[in-house]
């Protein structure tokens, strides 16, 4: 590690910078001013374009074919030369604005329009934009593909121990068997449906001016559908446009967004810490590393680290998320800026929550199923049985099943004898009887192997 990463005083930017990398480029600071440059030269393509705004001339193809490789090569030496002019603007969008007009200073046909660009533009039509681009680009670039490896994995998990019984516990207490594979499809079907909450939230954006009227574009130019050239602008760059807005976009579906990323995190810390449980209990070992350490005074431990990682990461995530859902849709009257600084972490949320979907996949890659641990739980606990003998002899009309073997088994361990010797005195049909004595906690699994395999 670095000297400035050990001064880092984010983990994100320092402990675990390697491991974020991939939202770097969207959430930096660099990541937002190069997507304001992206917008900005988008704005002022489309207005070149449009025959009936007669004042600005179309580009040629070599100017088109500059201004997009000006936005495509936008570069971290270039975001600090806007930091230096941001300096003496103490404004962030108007100092990329006279950087766009220095860097492009050399082309005859861009200055001739020069002052179409930012053309009847607040910051925040560039702002709201970028934004949803850089959630749109880190959903689909990092956190989906994160999540998407976790679930895959445990559907591995699901298919592979399908049919591997275990006890279950209900209150903490043995309760009627599942098996290994179905408690990982539970976790994987939860997940898939987190994930495809997140996958289709339709990020809204705007581009109507100061407070949202079109004000300074009907000046100009009248008699042309500003709100029609604004929605296709939104729309091309695959964004939902909101012809409803004060001077900012209200966020509604930013916090659509990150409260469906809460709920999948959720959804992974319950699953992290039943998982922490199975490891405790045995039915998981993990396999060693070499190198690892588990304590620094007691060489035997293998600690499940990963999932204490992840739960704790994915709890960072959901408090930052969670304040952002309920604070950024609130802004007094048409603008107030409390908005701004909260935006600038969208990276924490996000970084924290791949970040704990990476330790939490490593940590699964590191579990091996204990069959013969599982198989010695189940085979200590045969009032479990007692379920389906109560209701076997609900079928059959006698009375007080519950009850008689509520008296047999409640709060009593159970030998497979004594349960073999309550079913031998049941008056049922013989095969139904022979059928409950045949079972064992291993078998009493229901349906639950083939729900873990249609996960």
């Amino acid at each position: 590690m670095s000297v400035s990463s050990l001064l880092a005083l984010s983990p994100l930017d320092g402990r675990y910078f390697d491991k974020v990398e991939a939202l770097r480029g969207h959430f930096s600071e660099y990541g937002l001013i190069r997507s304001r440059v992206r917008v900005e030269i988008a704005w002022l393509k489309a207005l070149a374009a449009e025959p009936a705004l007669a004042e600005i001339t179309s580009f040629s193809p070599a100017t088109l074919a500059e201004l997009d490789d000006v936005a495509a090569r936008f570069s971290p030496d270039d975001g600090e030369a806007v930091k230096e002019i941001e300096a003496t603007t103490n404004h962030d969008v108007k100092a990329m604005e006279y950087w766009l007009k220095a860097r492009l200073g050399h082309n005859a046909e861009v200055m001739k329009a020069s002052e179409f660009i930012h053309f009847a533009c607040t910051s925040e039509d560039i702002n709201n934009t970028s934004h949803a681009l850089m959630l749109k680009a880190g959903r689909n670039e990092a956190l989906l593909p994160a999540l998407g490896k976790v679930i895959s994995r445990l559907r591995d998990f699901a298919c592979q121990h399908a049919e591997l019984p275990m006890l279950s516990r209900t209150h903490g207490q043995p309760a009627s068997p599942t098996t290994l594979g179905k408690e990982m499809a539970n976790i994987a079907a939860r997940l898939i449906r987190a994930r495809d909450r997140i996958a289709k939230v339709s990020l809204t954006a705007k581009f109507n001016g100061a407070v949202g009227n079109y004000n300074a574009h009907l000046a100009a130019w009248p008699d042309f559908d500003w709100e029609a050239f604004s929605r296709r602008f939104i729309e091309s760059f695959g964004l939902e446009f909101n012809p409803w807005t004060i001077q900012i976009e209200p966020h509604d579906t930013m916090a659509e967004l990150f409260d469906a990323m809460a709920h999948a995190n959720t959804v992974a810390i319950d699953a992290c810490r039943d998982i922490w449980m199975y490891v405790s209990l045995g039915y998981f070992k993990q396999k060693l590393k070499a190198g690892e350490v588990g304590s620094s005074t007691m060489p035997h431990k293998v600690n499940p680290i990963d999932f204490e990682n992840a739960e704790g990461n994915f709890g960072l995530a959901n408090a930052v998320l969670r304040h952002f859902s309920e604070k950024l849709p609130i802004s007094r009257m048409q603008r107030d800026l409390t908005d701004s600084t909260v935006l600038r972490n969208m990276g924490v949320g996000f970084g924290h929550s791949v970040l704990a979907a990476t330790s939490m996949l490593r940590g699964l890659g590191k579990l091996e199923a204990d069959p013969a641990r599982l198989a010695a739980d189940l085979d200590g606990c045969w009032e479990v049985l007692a379920e389906p003998v109560q209701t076997v002899m609900r079928r059959f009309g006698i009375a007080n099943p519950y009850e008689q073997l509520k008296e047999l088994t409640r709060g009593k361990g159970i030998t497979r004898e004594a349960l073999r010797t309550f079913i031998a005195m049941l008056d049922i049909p013989v095969q139904d009887r022979d059928r409950l004595k045949m079972m064992t906690p291993a078998s009493y699994i229901g349906k639950a192997a083939e729900l873990a395999r249609r996960v």
